[in-house]
């Protein structure tokens, strides 16, 4: 692997085209760099800021090969684009994080036996293949367990918790056509992440964990640095770096942690992307989590991870826009609130439309700062 860096005028190629590309593409575009998306439809949030939009599925091998064949190298929104698309563009360009590390964590059960492999810490599972016997792992992992789908889930879909008397019907329902994990059920003291990256010549750097707060599976509030022992820092930044390093990945990632109510830290899952937690680093961090993602895949120096200031960071779903567009002017009067809106056309509830970032001289100022802005732009 040539670690030759790709210098500022070179082409950048996103397969996936939502808010995660387009804030990499308005760091790339800063640094001078061109982008060029394959998007399934025209007019993305990526796309209006992209040198080029490709329209074309990513199942569409040939056309994902035709798109890699005109950049310098290829990266990813997301960690769910078919086997035989990564191989095409593979073929044509360096794929970064990497073609092994997409294979992964791409599929829970695949993932949940890298941890294992690696040795560090995660929660206790069994696998299930499609239409097996689902009422034996649960039997195995005892309850209350959750049941995942292995592939293609996000935000709490594809999955159900399994209590003593509750939850059989829907597991069995959920794995009569598809593999499943079965994960034993955690009381969580919190939960937690630690967005990373790892550059062409195996450095890895990581950024203060995140302490996340979620709302029907969704991500609502995140905050860093997180008030830890310096203990459980200290082990989740080790692993982040264990996990980076075993997945030969380059770019960034996030590992997410639960701190269970003994107070020790189980790997959850691993996003091999920039990551939701992460969007604070723009304004909180020396360099934020989409500039060294760019650093990383084209062969830059990584930058600083030191912390500017304490920041949280509140998703804006769209049923924020219920009654009509929020009050904008009301939510950046509160000092030191940014706002980040992704270009979506319909706001739809759930749907993740932007975020606030605020900093401040303390973690909890930031918190209430940003809960303040997000609270008066709903009017």
């Amino acid at each position: 692997m040539s670690t030759t860096p790709l210098a500022p005028g070179a082409t950048l190629g996103r397969l996936g085209s939502g808010q995660l590309g387009r804030m990499f593409t308005q760091a790339a575009r800063r640094m001078g760099y061109r982008v060029h998306v394959l998007s399934p439809s025209a007019g993305s949030p990526t796309g209006q800021l992209a040198d080029r939009e490709v329209v074309a599925a990513y199942a569409d091998a040939d056309a994902v090969g035709r798109f890699a064949a005109e950049v310098d190298v290829v990266t990813l929104e997301f960690e769910n684009i078919p086997s035989a698309s990564l191989e095409a563009a593979a073929a044509h360009a360096p794929v970064r994080p990497g073609v092994r590390a997409l294979h992964l964590t791409q599929h829970r059960a695949r993932e949940k036996r890298f941890l294992a492999e690696l040795g560090v810490p995660h929660v206790h599972f069994a696998e299930v293949a499609a239409g097996g016997d689902i009422d034996a792992a649960i039997a195995e992992v005892g309850t209350p367990c959750v049941v995942k789908t292995a592939g293609f889930g996000y935000d709490g879909k594809g999955q159900v918790r399994v209590d003593a008397d509750a939850g059989h019907a829907e597991a069995r329902a959920l794995a009569h056509e598809q593999a499943v994990v079965v994960e034993r059920f955690v009381e969580l003291a919190a939960e937690l992440s630690v967005v990373a990256a790892r550059g062409l010549d195996g450095r890895v750097v990581s950024y203060a964990p995140a302490h996340n707060r979620h709302v029907d599976h969704i991500l609502d509030l995140s905050s860093a640095p997180m008030a830890l022992d310096p203990g459980q820092a200290r082990q989740a930044t080790e692993v982040t770096a264990a996990v980076l390093e075993g997945l030969e990945l380059v770019g960034v990632a996030c590992v997410e942690f639960f701190l269970d109510a003994a107070g020790r830290l189980l790997v959850n899952e691993i996003a091999p992307r920039p990551h939701n937690s992460g969007h604070l680093t723009i304004e909180g961090a020396e360099t934020g989590q989409f500039e060294q993602q760019l650093r990383a895949v084209t062969g830059l120096p990584l930058g600083s991870t030191a912390v500017r200031a304490p920041a949280a960071m509140a998703n804006l779903l769209g049923d924020l826009w219920a009654n009509g567009e929020p009050a904008w002017p009301r939510a950046l009067a509160v000092p030191g609130v940014a706002l980040h809106l992704y270009g979506k056309g319909e706001a739809r509830p759930g749907r993740k439309m932007g975020h606030l970032t605020a900093t401040a001289p303390e973690i909890e100022e930031a918190e209430r700062r940003v809960t303040q802005a997000r609270a008066r732009a709903a009017g």
